[in-house]
């Protein structure tokens, strides 16, 4: 247990609603709050943040008014618990339970100076790396866009209201694990826009600045142990709004801000011209080698990474996946040491403290495989290189999906009801070409490509002929 918890040394009642933080989860309160607070310790400022959810979590958000909006990060190891309370947050904002205008006029309000986003890859309605048109959360904000539901319909609307009361632009800051986040939101809001008004979207694009981001931290979802911890750090008094993370934290930033740029970098930040080498790197690294011990640690039977870490088969096998079929199709980055690297993985992986499920990390594969797995098999296939586990992680999703299916069971997907549907009527062959056939998630010059489709047809028959942790000591010899 620590014996002092870490607080702000600036005045909270300083601060002024200069962020919007949309997507107000357990990742957001132990990475983006941590790094603010740091730095306005380190360096003072007035940047405040209004936490805000756009579907669920009102109740939590109501949850932390009630708590005068502190709450604590317990970062935990090993070697024991570094607590920090969190001061920065100087309002809450939900539209269900405030009405779409009060996050709305938020966004036109002078001080406002970046909206911040962890939404999921889910959340930015795009297809193909551009804004999905067919979504129907889309279409409905487009059909109605003065009550949008969607981020991007809420960004754009907002952003329609800054313009029209005279302000200056903003940043908006996405920091999901996606390739090119930055590119990718701008991509979406200026799309957005030009269908509600071309003139909107050229001020959008003169007065906007969408800086890309590498994040990383492993935030588990809170558990019983979790609460127990906080509970006890907070002298008897339960901290729901707290969280339970590993000590490692790391954010990469382009340095491109239209409005002034938070203390980020004094609390610890990396800023740079070019984030996408670092987003590539950890993407592959570690979000692939997650995806990789999801599916097939969930189909072994196996509850957490940490537990995955202690089984030799499958610490071989994450290792060999970074080194062997990740790390070819990296770019080298000036003082990185990529083996280096992997070992640290393995080495946060097996941190006992953070028990994180595996079935957490499964959720929402469908739209992780592309960034995790599917880029980098192309690569190797381009290079004539061999790619076992990266296809046994594929065919391990496969696999989960149909399990699901048979056993009546459930996925946390968006495209849950399209998969579960399919895998109830097939298996085998027929199963890997019907899941690879769709587009939202396979490009289709690979879906067709025979190496590819042998190689995750071989990997499929290997699980359910061995059993998973076999096929994954097949797949890694």
């Amino acid at each position: 247990m620590p014996e002092t918890v870490i607080r702000a040394n600036f005045d909270p009642a300083s601060l002024r609603p200069r962020i919007l933080h949309i997507g107000f989860g357990a990742f957001a309160r132990a990475h983006l709050m941590v790094y603010l607070q740091e730095g306005l310790n380190a360096a003072g400022g007035d940047w405040g943040v209004v936490a805000c959810r756009l579907n669920s979590g009102a109740e939590e958000l109501s949850a932390l008014d009630d708590a005068e909006r502190r709450y604590l990060v317990a970062e935990v190891d090993g070697n024991g618990v570094t607590a920090r309370e969190i001061a920065v947050v100087v309002g809450t904002c939900h539209p269900v339970r405030d009405g779409i205008d009060s996050l709305l006029d938020l966004i036109a309000s002078e001080p406002l100076s970046v909206i911040s986003l962890t939404i999921t890859e889910k959340g930015y309605c795009c297809r193909n790396g551009q804004l999905d048109l067919d979504h129907k959360g889309i279409r409905a904000d487009l059909e109605n866009p003065e009550n949008p539901k969607t981020a991007i319909g809420v960004i754009v609307a907002g952003l329609a209201r800054r313009r029209a009361a005279g302000l200056s632009g903003l940043t908006v800051l996405s920091c999901d694990n996606q390739p090119d986040n930055g590119r990718l939101v701008r991509a979406a809001v200026l799309a957005f826009a030009h269908q509600r008004d071309g003139r909107l979207a050229d001020w959008i694009d003169a007065h906007v600045t969408f800086p890309g981001t590498m994040v990383d931290r492993v935030v588990p979802a809170l558990d019983d142990e979790g609460r127990a911890l906080l509970k006890e750090i907070n002298g008897g008094v339960a901290d729901d709004n707290g969280i339970v993370c590993e000590p490692f934290r790391q954010w990469v930033i382009e340095d491109d801000f239209a409005a002034g740029r938070p203390p980020y970098a004094e609390g610890g930040a990396m800023l740079t011209d070019d984030v996408r080498p670092f987003e590539m790197m950890k993407l592959r690294m570690l979000n692939g080698a997650h995806t990789f011990l999801a599916m097939l640690g969930s189909l072994s039977g196996i509850e957490t990474v940490d537990a995955c870490m202690a089984d030799p088969v499958f610490r071989k096998a994450a290792r060999s996946l970074m080194l062997d079929e990740q790390r070819p199709t990296l770019p080298a980055i000036e003082g990185v040491d990529i083996e280096a690297y992997a070992d640290d993985l393995i080495s946060r992986f097996a941190n006992p403290k953070l028990k994180h499920r595996t079935g957490q990390i499964a959720w929402d594969t469908s739209q992780k495989l592309p960034q995790r797995l599917l880029h980098s098999v192309e690569e190797n296939i381009a290079a004539g290189r061999p790619f076992p586990l990266l296809a046994l992680a594929v065919a391990g999703w496969i696999r989960f999906v149909k399990l699901a299916a048979d056993n009546g069971g459930t996925l946390t997907d968006p495209l849950a009801e399209q998969l579960l549907a399919m895998a109830r009527e097939r298996d085998g062959e027929a199963l890997v070409d019907g899941l690879i056939a769709i587009d939202t998630i396979f490009d289709a010059d690979l879906a067709a490509h025979p190496a590819f489709r042998a190689a995750i047809l071989k990997a499929y028959d290997n699980i359910v002929e061995n059993g998973p942790r076999e096929a994954v000591a097949i797949a890694s010899r």
